[in-house]
């Protein structure tokens, strides 16, 4: 019999679902797809889209989408901003914060890397800047903090990257550094810390530094959060913060420089954990299986594969598959079971590479190049490119389908294709 706990995630996301939503950077259901089905664009142009909107600063936030309005974070003269649109591309309202803390490095990094997150109640945001808040469905804002002036500075080589997630009443937040490190649950409605738990694990230079989002799964009858950092895989209970299990395994040889970038995906019971760096040929993938208590290297871990990887990209999770963007746009899709490819293609070569996720809607695969160029790809038992659409623009953002559509952020606008 399901738990309380587990049929209130159920029904949250098939609600979700039903209403094409994308409340989060991973979609609905953490996996970075939809399975509801819909007709979904495959090729276009940035004069074919349906609406196009020009944002008022470059940003790497991805829009997230809630009964048809679209929220999205990006600096406005030097001052964090948060903007809605509805879904016709009309500026709802726009709430402004305090000064951006600008992108350490220029052509990648931003002020706003994480992205919004909403249940409908209200619209959650953070920035580099150390500002996280709640603002009210009307663009108001209900409380803000300044992690920055509390805890000082995070301490990253790269620019921030984790996005805060919803769970019930809770707004939980890693800070995961070359520095005091900490998980954090704050209550929605108030602002006021629920509860911390510190992260100080030691580890190689720089593995410390983690930017992914934790993902939310089922431990047993309590709701748990799955973090990846400082090699080691972490599930924390969502209602105390306390430590579930960890395991360990994954850097035998003590191997510098590897920040944990890309969010590990989970395929039923099963983490699949991207670990090292493709961007220096040393990517590697690893399976752990959810449950257990304490230390669970020993009996959990389930394969490991050091013959394909990711650097930024996370994977996507669809129809029992996983799907691995590579840096320089090979596609591995993957049996969680086995970790073996089930097939691997190479989509259209070019200098640059892949920061964005991919994403899935209506059975096709969205890989958003750096340069500008969208893939549609229709995947499953076999691989099959349906289209190629450059933007004109550079492209750090996970694109958003919702309802038969695609939300594309470039460098400085936002389309709707379809």
């Amino acid at each position: 019999m399901k738990s309380i706990w587990g049929l209130t995630l159920c029904l949250f996301l098939t609600c979700s679902l039903a209403a094409n939503d994308w409340p989060s950077w991973r979609g609905p259901s953490h996996t970075g797809s939809l399975t509801v089905e819909g007709d979904y664009p495959t090729e276009w142009t940035p004069e074919s889209a349906v609406w196009q909107v020009k944002l008022p600063g470059k940003g790497a936030s991805c829009p997230v989408v809630w009964e048809e309005t679209i929220y999205i974070t990006a600096p406005d003269e030097g001052i964090d901003t948060a903007l809605a649109y509805d879904a016709q591309g009309k500026l709802l309202w726009q709430t402004k914060f305090g000064p951006e803390t600008p992108g350490k490095h220029k052509q990648l990094g931003t002020s706003s890397n994480a992205s919004p997150v909403t249940d409908g109640t209200g619209v959650f945001v953070y920035f580099k800047s150390g500002t996280l808040a709640w603002l009210e469905m009307d663009g108001s804002i209900r409380w803000q903090h300044d992690l920055v002036e509390q805890y000082g500075k995070q301490k990253l080589y790269w620019d921030q990257g984790a996005s805060p997630i919803l769970v019930g009443d809770l707004v939980i937040l890693p800070r995961l550094h070359g520095g005091d490190s900490w998980v954090a649950a704050f209550d929605k409605n108030t602002g006021e810390i629920r509860w911390k738990t510190e992260r100080n694990i030691e580890a190689p230079a720089e593995n410390d530094h983690g930017y992914g989002t934790p993902v939310l799964f089922q431990h047993g009858d309590r709701q748990a959060l799955l973090v990846w950092c400082s090699d080691q895989l972490s599930a924390y209970a969502v209602d105390d913060g306390s430590l579930l299990w960890s395991c360990e395994g994954f850097n035998k040889e003590g191997a510098k420089l590897w920040p944990p970038i890309a969010t590990p995906v989970i395929a039923g019971d099963i983490a699949i954990v991207p670990v090292g760096r493709d961007d220096r040929m040393q990517a590697q993938v690893h399976a752990v299986r959810l449950g257990g208590e304490g230390d669970v290297t020993a009996t959990h871990r389930l394969w490991e594969r050091k013959d394909y990887g990711v650097f930024v990209s996370s994977p996507a999770l669809y129809d029992g598959r996983v799907y691995c963007l590579r840096h320089k746009g090979k596609l591995v899709c993957l049996d969680p079971q086995t970790g073996e490819p089930l097939w691997t293609e190479q989509l259209p070569r070019a200098a640059a590479p892949y920061y964005a996720s991919p994403v899935i809607a209506g059975g096709i695969l969205y890989a958003a190049r750096e340069d500008g160029t969208i893939f549609s790809v229709r995947i499953g038992e076999s691989y099959e490119l349906l289209g190629e659409s450059p933007m004109g623009e550079q492209i750090l953002a996970t694109p958003t389908p919702f309802d038969g559509q695609l939300l594309v952020r470039t460098e400085g606008h936002l389309y709707c294709v379809k």
